[in-house]
């Protein structure tokens, strides 16, 4: 399974750990996700989304029937 939020398409990406002597080793940094079940009461039904700590405030300040239109859920 991917490591993308699927509400606000967050990925990891690649960066460098630099130590105190200045030497670089590269590391991936990975978004924060959470498994997520949302329930739409409009369908009568439960979502499973893969979220994002972003993607949840999307969802709160959207409401998660909005983000589902958008999601083509």
């Amino acid at each position: 399974m991917s490591r993308i939020c699927e509400v606000t398409g967050k990925k990891g990406m690649v960066g460098n750990r630099v130590s105190h002597s200045n030497r670089k080793k590269k590391v991936r940094l990975l978004p924060n996700l959470h498994s997520k079940n949302f329930f739409i009461p409009e369908e009568n039904r439960w979502v499973h989304l893969r979220v994002s700590s972003q993607g949840l405030r999307t969802i709160d300040k959207k409401g998660i029937r909005a983000v589902a239109a958008e999601l083509g859920i």
